[in-house]
């Protein structure tokens, strides 16, 4: 008869990287309305918007693709055109509308957090200060 298995004292093995990483994914909705946009919309546009820019410094050279992309050069001045018209469509319309976004969710914050007063409170603290001052006793008449 073999003996029962007895469970390891320093109780359950900690979760793998596997775990940790869906734990970390699934808490994105924990962030701060920036952060999650960042994450989850960001994210993407960027990774388009390098790989695309990868592509052309690879096809045709960087220095062309840094151009291209901040509209520096034409992309008919560059050969071949078939991969740097998406690369000046990304840098005139995606890439300011990246940053367009960012800034407005930052601004947004901003506005968002000096507006924590109710307008119940605040209207009845106009009231209160609208109101004629009480007369005062102790003057010598």
């Amino acid at each position: 008869m073999s003996a029962p298995l007895v469970p390891s004292p320093g109780g359950p093995p900690p979760p793998g990287r596997r775990h940790r990483l869906r734990a970390l994914w699934a808490d994105r909705h924990a962030l701060p309305r920036f952060g999650f946009w960042l994450l989850s919309r960001g994210a993407g546009v960027l990774a388009v918007c390098t790989a695309l820019f990868v592509l052309n410094g690879l096809v045709i050279g960087w220095g062309d693709s840094y151009d291209v992309l901040l509209g520096i050069a034409s992309p008919t001045a560059v050969r071949p055109q078939w991969c740097a018209w998406p690369l000046s469509l990304a840098g005139w319309a995606v890439v300011p509308a990246v940053i367009g976004g960012a800034a407005g969710y930052v601004i947004t914050e901003q506005i968002q957090s000096h507006h924590a007063r109710e307008l119940d409170d605040v209207l009845s603290e106009l009231r209160r200060l609208a109101e004629p001052p009480p007369p005062s006793a102790g003057r010598g008449e």
